[in-house]
């Protein structure tokens, strides 16, 4: 399968040991916008607001692309701290997105682990994501 991960960008140093796994099994991996330079959206911010709008719609409009040449998104979604915080099983706003394009263009949602509680529960739960908790041979 052809497989795009989303996630977290602090969930970034994650990605290399699970792709390879998935390339061991078979699987053609595709990487997060940004995934070979984490701060790029950093950058973009400090160039004014405006400019941070434009790279924020065009990574957008990538993702929904290479969304739609996949069989499957993986979200990995892993316990995020911020600000003494900790936001179990995290799902961000654009990696929600991403998930809503796979789930609009019939592609198989593979979530590492549980649907995270909150707000948006019950929409993740309509897109009938795949859960693995943590297994990696459950991708297929």
């Amino acid at each position: 399968m052809k497989i795009l991960i989303i996630c977290s960008k602090k969930f970034y140093s994650k990605i290399e040991e699970i792709k390879y796994k998935l390339e061991k099994a078979g699987h053609i991996i595709y990487l997060p916008n940004c995934y070979d330079d984490p701060s790029t959206e950093e950058k973009m911010k400090s160039l004014g607001k405006k400019e941070h709008q434009l790279f924020k719609a065009k990574m957008f409009k990538q993702s929904e692309n290479t969304i739609k040449e996949m069989d499957a998104v993986l979200v990995l979604n892993f316990n995020k701290e911020k600000n003494g915080i900790i936001y179990e099983n995290y799902i961000g706003g654009a990696t929600f997105l991403e998930m809503y394009d796979a789930f609009k263009n019939n592609k198989k949602i593979f979530l590492y682990n549980d649907i995270p509680e909150g707000m948006l529960f019950d929409e993740i739960e309509g897109f009938a994501p795949i859960i693995i908790n943590g297994n990696l041979n459950n991708v297929k």
